[in-house]
């Protein structure tokens, strides 16, 4: 008895097939991609759906072969050879997710697998319970199985190679899922063609109550569609969910490597922060405790960057900043670590052989440091001094050696800078009486060791009182009177000069009601403000609360500010100006001439008086230099509607020469010394 096929069904079966084989190479590399409770659930979905699409395959195969004769199929016989085909399909994922699949495991899996498929589709032949039974051709039921276990290595081996989930194997798992649908089919086909149905034969499924052809196709049809559809969108999805996952994960790693970059690196130059230095330097300590190295630290300062800061302005100092950076660091070798520290401060580790080599490298380093540097078209010029502190020989730890390289630096800039100076103990005294200077300077405010003397200015040439400059002293219980130009520079350093500048000016205006509560009236006084306190936020909070506290009219306030200062940015500074302005304060530019102002800028500036530095008065003669730049100030003020102050006027002859010349109001020893206030009210 001889049976036909429906065409359309055997199309049917092998585009099953192939999209089975596309499920279980597309699981394989989920599979792999995945760990732990993930992997053995991918493991489970996979044999599902592979094992349920190449089941699905041989029933619509066979409900594509059709016999003259009513034909049904044994439930339970029918899902025993799915089962079968879902454990064979399992163990191949299993198979192929393994790191490694050498020759004999790939023949010994291609046996087991192509004998769970044979199993499977002679268990489903079984399942028509055909009487007699199906008679087999040996030839062609031998070739089958080989075509099974073929078949079976060939899948096996293309789903290995093809695993990794690379979307460059997209396209090859599709062409690979064609070729193993043949595979498939082929040994189908080849097993129905062994089949002999002798006639007579009838189905004996049928004829017990067994699943119809109708029945099975519409199962098979949708679910295995259901399966092999919800597989692939899982997958799908899934890889999709990875990729996101792995682009996030590449992203949050490159912005962790840039954080670690900008905590170990200094945001202008990129050089190494302090953090990074101080690792670097306690591995050199190690290296050179185990005797296999010696190594130097170079503290370098800029001299003379300041005046390029206020002059050319903070973005012309960071431009200079960055070529000198490039210059020093571009003699170094691999193993040299040249750190920022911030402001104008590097830091060089080097390995060395004698201290000889460190010199040789200072020189080098200030070389480089005195290279021109063109910034918007102006040369600037800075040089550096150089400290320099050897391990072993100048300290064991590396706060020992940055501190000591420190001193050295100081000393350097102390003999006349451009220079370097090797460590030596005794400049370590001048560093802790500084160290020292300053704990006992954040204690003076609580302690109430300040206090104000107050020097006069005159209307020229020496009429009437104009008014007074508050003075800072410090009477330290056992220094005695220290200098403002000792402490000043230390409280700039330590932020000190916000408070101390809080308390002056406080002190000044409380001072200036006092006199008048006594009869002793001062028109004026005058109160420099340092470029910190100029800058600072609080600044118009802290001058309206004196002048509030202490009841005093804003117009008897004189605050001093230098030139440089009021053109480090001159447009912020005019800002600054014109709000204290606007409080009834006068604004004094001091030590007028030193400053490079732009005028410009300056006939913008609400400032109502002209401070000259004392520098320009000291040698002051008939006919000299600074009487020609003296009185270009004044005929300077007289245009610019300025009054024109001269401090430090000494003498006799300065005063006369002063006077004629058209200065409005003189300052200096000669005419009042600073006095306590005290002093002050029995003159006035």
């Amino acid at each position: 008895m001889s049976g036909s096929y429906n065409h359309f069904l055997v199309l049917i079966s092998y585009l099953v097939a192939a999209v089975a084989s596309f499920v279980a190479l597309d699981m394989a590399g989920r599979i792999t991609a995945s760990q732990g409770r993930a992997a053995r659930w991918w493991l489970v979905g996979g044999a599902s759906a592979m094992g349920f699409g190449i089941w699905s395959m041989h029933f619509i195969g066979m409900l594509a072969f059709k016999l003259p004769i009513p034909q049904s199929y044994n439930l339970l016989i029918t899902l025993y050879s799915l089962l079968v085909a879902v454990g064979s399909s399992g163990y191949a994922l299993w198979l192929v997710s393994r790191e490694e699949l050498p020759r004999k495991r790939l023949l010994v899996g291609a046996v087991i697998l192509g004998a769970g498929i044979a199993t499977m589709h002679y268990t489903g032949m079984a399942a028509m319970e055909m009487e007699p039974g199906i008679d087999y051709d040996p030839l062609w039921f031998v070739l089958s199985i080989v075509i099974a276990i073929a078949a079976s290595a060939a899948a096996l081996w293309i789903a290995y190679a093809l695993r990794s989930d690379f979307s460059a194997f997209r396209h090859f798992r599709i062409a690979a899922a064609l070729v193993m649908g043949v595979a498939v089919i082929g040994m189908h086909y080849t097993g129905m063609a062994a089949a002999r149905f002798p006639l007579g034969s009838v189905c004996g499924a049928a004829l017990h109550g067994g699943v119809s052809p109708q029945w099975l196709a519409s199962l098979v049809g949708t679910s295995t569609f259901a399966i092999l559809g919800l597989a692939l969108v899982t997958a799908v999805l899934d890889r999709r969910l990875q990729e996101r996952t792995q682009k996030l994960s590449q992203s949050l790693q490159q912005a962790n490597l840039e954080l670690t970059h900008m905590a170990l690196h200094d945001n202008l130059t990129k050089l190494p922060n302090r953090v990074l230095l101080e690792d670097r330097l306690g591995q050199a300590i190690s290296k050179a405790l185990r005797g296999s190295s010696k190594f130097a630290l170079l503290f370098l300062d800029l001299d003379g960057f300041k005046a390029v800061n206020d002059v050319y302005g903070h973005q012309a100092g960071d431009r200079l900043l960055l070529q000198v950076a490039r210059n020093l660091k571009s003699g170094l070798r691999q193993e040299d670590t040249l750190a920022r520290l911030g402001g104008d401060e590097f830091v060089l580790l080097i390995e060395i052989g004698e201290p000889a080599d460190a010199a040789a490298i200072a020189e080098k380093m200030l070389e480089r440091v005195g290279l021109a540097v063109m910034v918007d078209g102006t040369e600037l010029n800075v040089s550096g001094s150089v400290g320099i502190a050897i391990f072993g020989e100048d300290g064991h730890t590396a706060r020992e050696l940055m501190a000591n390289a420190d001193a050295a630096m100081y000393s350097a800039k102390e003999q006349g800078r451009n220079g370097y100076c090797f460590f030596e103990p005794s400049m370590n005294k001048g560093m802790h009486e500084q160290l020292a200077m300053i704990q006992e300077l954040r204690k003076a405010l609580e302690l109430d060791q300040f206090v104000l003397e107050y020097q006069p200015k005159f209307i020229a040439p020496a009429g009437q009182l104009q008014g007074v400059e508050a003075l800072i002293r410090w009477r330290h219980p056992t220094r005695g009177l220290v200098p403002p130009g000792t402490f000043i520079p230390l409280a700039e350093k330590t932020g000190l000069i916000l408070e101390i500048g809080r308390w002056v000016l406080n002190e000044a205006c409380r001072q200036l009601m006092a006199w008048d509560s006594e009869g002793h009236h001062i028109p004026n006084v005058a109160v420099n403000l340092s470029a910190a306190q100029f800058r600072s936020p609080g600044l118009m909070g802290k001058v309206k609360e004196a002048l509030s506290k202490n009841g005093l009219s804003p117009t008897r306030l004189t605050l001093e500010i230098t030139e440089s200062t009021a053109m480090h940015d001159p447009e912020v500074s005019l800002a600054i100006l014109q709000r204290l302005a606007a409080l009834g304060v006068r604004i004094s530019i001091d030590d007028f001439g030193t400053g490079y102002s732009s005028l410009l800028y300056l006939k913008r500036l609400p400032a109502a008086e002209l401070k000259i530095d004392r520098g320009f008065v000291k040698d002051l003669v008939p006919g000299g230099e600074d009487a020609a730049i003296v009185s270009a100030i004044i005929a300077l003020g007289r245009i610019l509607n300025m009054s024109v102050v001269a401090e430090g006027v000494e003498t006799q002859s300065q005063q006369a020469l002063l006077t004629e010349l058209g200065c409005t109001s003189l300052q200096g020893y000669h005419l009042g010394r600073p006095a306590a206030p005290d002093s002050i009210a029995e003159r006035f």
